[in-house]
């Protein structure tokens, strides 16, 4: 075999049409073996002996795409002084751009001998372990662009690929659970059909099923467990595992953008699934253990920010240029549109505390291609000081916890809710507007893949987490949930129509608040994960979405309000309310304006009464204050929204002096969604009855 220097850059394995450069990067190393792996279970060994700042490198000529292979790193194995390496351990390229094969999981792959984990462990890890993939970078897109939907026309979806689309009936089987599933039409109409515009993907870089997890038959269903951060998830590919799951994907996002819809990633660089000191040793801490991950004080240990067992080294060039360089991968090779940071607390945690100001914000600020994507925030993590809703950089988004936890609160009846409803619901200004931001920044959610699904939120006042083998331990207890009168199933009438009610409600509220809505998968059916508020390890019908035959009256009141918000402007706008009348509209009605149920401006005694669960809002349509695209005015139809979430039914008086004549367009006591034109015409002092806990709108043409 003919074995040329090569090149220090780029990272990975890199096919060029002739053969392929191999890179790797380990300051820890004495010596690297780049070792390409056969069908027969045997390898062939290649010393990579250039090395330029660290970076160990070759050039092979004759290797194709479709060739498996990995390395094994020669030098110190001290855990006291945080080093780990072991050539009897075959890792994984952390710049893989596919994976083959899963792990199987056994001693051999672990650093040390299971209950001596001092002790240096040389069983060889080849034949139990993944394998790298050399990969075609060529691929026929066409004529594909980024549909670049701005924020303020954006409506996400949350979606776990396996689960959308696991028990589709319009999939054919060996579709069903994959990429391909995605892309075909029956998920696009869907997803179109509901006014997606941009489709979150739950993890799918590589990821690991936890040696304890399978134990107890059980998989790492959420993915949250990266250890491939360029290699799309093979598990998800339904034509092979040498380099097709690039293609597949590739193919995916494709005929996504052809409907007009986005492809965001919920990303986790914020730990790996080598876990803490007695996880195994698959890529990362046999390469470079110090400059790879943040080492306690007593280096045998991890910091651990993210309740994983461990976390990434923010401060380490070598780490920061490995996230830059995946997110400029996924952007520029895989054409996706945007990412969601699981934990992004943890990736500014330069140092100890987070910091607006780390390296990992200025990097992403000059990117010239990341900063240009959609850049979405878990913007907490486990660590002290890791709620940090609102502190995120103006280039950013963020997953607005506050927005979710006080909907919650008003529809479940808390008191002293109403002003900080007031907040949330117009974009949430006292969290985004000091730092330049807008009502955009803000990503309103009322459910998510971690937590109650939309029925179960109404369903359940407790977890029911038994399945996961836990003893009901696991997952948040506090879920701000309310069973409606029953725990779980029922059949009383009144408790089914009243939780029928409840999640038109949520619906409603968020997709009528200033921000950006998401929607978790299914939940515009009402589908239920039986109480488990932790799915994370539930690889099942408990978790995937069950698509009902003959369609269900929630999905329909959804597409209504999708197509409510996508028609008027007046619930997506760019900028936050003034509170009075904007200039040069020759209205003189405030932008917006709050009035209790007697139709009375609200005071300030009104706001702070506790038992206060009732108010309508004013939306002038004549007075949005930001332009179009060509600088022309934007008007729209004014809306007042009438919100009753009291156990009783309330008389609301329609306000004197903000329009003559309305019409109901929305109205969550009835089943079925208002008939465009068809609702009740109220005049203005007239009285309208609301119905124990439910939402009325009402339209007033421009």
């Amino acid at each position: 075999m003919q074995v040329w220097p090569g090149e220090a850059y780029p990272l990975g394995a890199t096919y060029d049409g002739a053969g392929t450069n191999f890179a790797v990067f380990t300051e820890a190393a004495d010596r690297v073996e780049l070792c390409l792996l056969h069908d027969d279970g045997s390898e062939t060994a290649v010393e990579l002996r250039e090395s330029d700042a660290f970076v160990r490198h070759a050039y092979l000529p004759g290797v194709m795409p479709g060739q498996r292979y990995g390395f094994r790193v020669h030098g110190p194995y001290d855990p006291a002084r945080g080093l780990r390496c072991n050539s009897a351990k075959l890792l994984l390229d952390p710049y893989a751009k596919a994976v083959a094969g899963a792990v199987r999981w056994g001693e051999e792959v672990y650093g040390y001998p299971f209950g001596s984990p001092e002790k240096r462990n040389d069983l060889d890890s080849a034949p139990h372990t993944m394998s790298s993939v050399v990969v075609n970078p060529y691929f026929d897109w066409g004529d594909d662009r980024p549909p670049r939907t701005e924020y303020h026309r954006t409506l996400i979806y949350e979606a776990h690929v396996k689960g959308l689309t696991m028990l589709h009936p319009g999939l054919p089987e060996e579709l069903r659970g994959t990429y391909a599933g995605l892309a075909h039409p029956a998920v696009i109409e869907h997803l179109t059909g509901l006014g997606v515009t941009a489709l979150e993907l739950m993890p799918v870089h590589q990821f690991v099923n936890d040696h304890r997890l399978v134990d107890m038959g059980l998989n790492n269903y959420w993915g949250y467990n990266t250890i491939g951060f360029f290699s799309p998830h093979n598990a998800y590919a339904s034509w092979g595992d040498r380099g097709q799951q690039v293609l597949e994907f590739k193919s995916a996002v494709r005929a996504l953008h052809e409907a007009g819809i986005e492809v965001i990633l919920d990303v986790v660089y914020n730990h790996t699934a080598e876990g803490n000191h007695l996880g195994p040793t698959l890529s990362f801490r046999g390469i470079d253990n110090q400059n790879y991950y943040r080492l306690a004080e007593d280096a045998r240990y991890y910091t651990d920010t993210t309740g994983t067992g461990n976390s990434l080294l923010m401060r380490s060039p070598h780490v920061l240029q490995m996230i830059m360089d995946s997110l400029r991968y996924w952007v520029t090779e895989m054409h996706v549109d945007g990412f969601r940071f699981d934990l992004a607390a943890t990736l500014a945690r330069q140092f100890h505390e987070v910091d607006r100001l780390s390296s990992f914000f200025d990097l992403v600020q000059q990117d010239p291609v990341v900063s240009q994507v959609k850049l979405i925030a878990e913007p907490w993590d486990v660590g002290e000081g890791g709620y940090q809703v609102g502190n995120f950089p103006p280039l950013w988004t963020e997953w607005n916890g506050k927005y979710r936890d006080t909907v919650r609160d008003l529809w479940r009846g808390e008191q002293r809710t109403l002003a900080e409803f007031a907040s949330r619901l117009t974009g949430s200004s006292d969290l985004y507007q000091d730092d330049g931001r807008r009502p955009l920044a803000s990503i309103n959610f009322v459910t998510c893949h971690d937590g109650f699904t939309l029925h179960d939120l109404v369903a359940y006042n407790d977890k029911h987490n038994q399945a996961n083998g836990e003893d009901n331990r696991d997952g948040e207890s506090h879920n701000r949930s309310w069973n409606c009168g029953a725990e779980g199933e029922t059949d009383d009438p009144r408790v089914r129509g009243l939780r029928a009610r409840q999640m038109r409600n949520f619906v409603a509220t968020l997709l009528l608040s200033q921000g950006v809505p998401m929607i978790s998968h299914g939940d515009e059916f009402g589908r239920t994960q039986r109480g488990n508020n932790n799915a994370y390890c539930q690889d099942s019908e408990l978790a995937w979405v069950h698509w009902p035959e003959d369609g269900s009256g929630l999905l329909d009141f959804t597409r209504a309000l999708t197509r409510l918000r996508r028609e008027h402007p007046v619930f997506r706008r760019r900028r936050f309310f003034h509170g009075r009348p904007v200039e040069g509209t020759h209205d003189e009605l405030s932008d917006i304006a709050w009035f209790t149920p007697e139709g009375e401006e609200m005071t300030q005694r009104d706001w702070e009464r506790a038992q206060a669960s009732a108010l309508s809002v004013f939306l002038n349509g004549n007075a949005i204050s930001e332009p179009g695209p060509r600088g022309e005015r934007i008007t729209d139809d004014s809306f007042l929204l009438l919100f009753n979430a009291s156990p009783k039914e309330l008389e609301f008086v329609v306000p004197v002096d903000h329009g003559r004549q309305w019409q109901v367009v929305v109205d969550t006591a009835e089943a079925e969604p208002v008939a465009p034109g068809a609702g009740r015409k109220v005049q203005a002092g007239e009285r309208l009855t609301l119905a124990d806990r439910s939402m009325t709108v009402l339209q007033r043409p421009a």
